[in-house]
C-alpha cells in the first residue's frame, strides 16, 4: 500500500457538463478534484458528462492535482456505466455518494475488479445519511481499496430534518463518529461543503471548525474557496517552527530523562504530531 502523505486541503466539486469549468480547473490551485457526474449534471447530460470526465483524466494536462470521478449513486440508473467508464479511465479516485454499508463498500470494490479498475484507483466513499454515521466504523475498515470518506453534509442536514446553522450544532455528533471512524481506521476524512459562496467569513469560520475537529480537508463547490481552504487546513509558520523545535529537543535530549521544548515536558506523543506537521508542511511545499 502507498503511504505517501498526499495533502487533501481543498478537494473541489467541478461539473463534468461544463467544459469551460474543466478548462478553468487546469489552473485553480486545489490539491484535489472531483469531476462531478452526479448532482452537478441534468439527466440529459449526463453520457456527455461522463465522456468529458474521462477524457479529461486521460489528457495529464492538471499537473500534480489529485484526479477523482464522482459517479451516480448506485441505486440510478447511470451508475453501472459510469463506474464501467471510470474505471477504465483510471483516475486517482472514484467517488460513490451515498455509501451506508459495509457491504456496498465490498460491492463497489468487487464491481471495480470486475471492470480492471487500475490498481491505484481507489474507492471513495461518500457518508450522508444518518445510518451512515452509526456504522461509520464498519464501512471504514470493510476494505483497503477505500482511502477516503467524504462527509455528505448537504444530504445529512435533510435527512436529519436539521438546518443549515452557524457552528453546525445538528451535524457535530455524526461529523465526530464519521472521524472516529476514519481514525480508527486510517483512513483520511473531507468536511462537507460550505453553500454560500458569498459568505467568506462564515467558511472561514467553518474552514477552522473543521481543521480544530481534525478533517484532512474540504470539499469545495467554487474556486474561490480553494485559497481559504489551502490555508486553513495547512499548518502555520508557527506549527512548523514549533514542530521542527520539538523534534531537534528530543534529538538532544535523547537519554538525559526528561525533554523539555519552551518550558513544555514532550513525550512521544508530542514528536509524533510534530512528524506529522512537518510531513505536510514538506508534502504541500513539494505541489509547487
Amino acid at each position: 500500500m502507498d503511504t505517501t502523505f498526499r495533502p487533501r486541503r481543498s478537494v473541489l466539486y467541478m461539473p463534468s457538463s461544463n467544459e469551460r469549468a474543466l478548462e478553468k480547473a487546469r489552473t485553480i490551485a486545489c490539491d484535489g478534484l472531483i469531476l462531478d457526474l452526479e448532482d452537478a449534471v441534468a439527466p440529459d447530460a449526463k453520457p456527455s458528462a461522463r465522456e468529458a470526465a474521462c477524457a479529461a483524466v486521460a489528457s495529464g494536462d492538471y499537473g500534480n492535482r489529485e484526479l477523482t470521478i464522482r459517479v451516480n449513486g448506485a441505486d440510478t440508473e447511470w451508475h453501472v456505466d459510469d463506474l464501467a467508464a471510470a474505471c477504465a479511465a483510471g483516475p486517482d479516485a472514484i467517488v460513490v455518494p451515498k455509501v451506508s454499508s459495509a457491504d456496498a463498500v465490498l460491492q463497489l470494490v468487487e464491481a471495480m475488479a470486475g471492470n480492471d479498475a487500475p490498481e491505484h484507483t481507489k474507492l471513495w466513499a461518500m457518508l450522508e445519511t444518518p445510518y451512515a454515521m452509526l456504522h461509520a466504523e464498519e464501512i471504514a475498515s470493510a476494505s483497503d481499496r477505500l482511502t477516503v470518506l467524504v462527509m455528505g453534509t448537504n444530504d445529512l442536514v435533510k435527512e436529519l430534518y436539521a438546518e443549515h446553522v452557524a457552528g453546525r450544532q445538528p451535524l457535530l455528533t455524526g461529523l465526530s463518529l464519521a472521524l472516529l471512524a476514519a481514525r480508527a481506521t486510517g483512513k483520511v476524512i473531507l468536511d462537507g461543503v460550505y453553500n454560500d459562496v458569498k459568505n467568506t467569513d462564515g467558511f472561514l469560520a467553518e474552514c477552522q471548525q473543521g481543521r480544530e475537529m481534525g478533517f484532512d480537508g474540504k470539499t469545495l463547490i467554487h474556486p474561490g474557496q480553494v485559497d481559504g481552504a489551502n490555508e486553513a487546513f495547512a499548518p502555520s509558520e508557527k506549527a512548523v517552527e514549533d514542530a521542527r523545535g520539538i523534534l531537534q529537543a528530543w534529538e538532544d535530549g535523547q537519554g538525559s530523562g526528561v525533554v523539555t521544548y519552551n518550558g513544555r515536558m514532550i513525550e512521544n506523543l508530542h514528536v509524533e504530531s510534530a512528524q506529522r506537521t512537518l510531513t505536510m508542511h514538506e508534502a504541500i511545499g513539494a505541489l509547487g
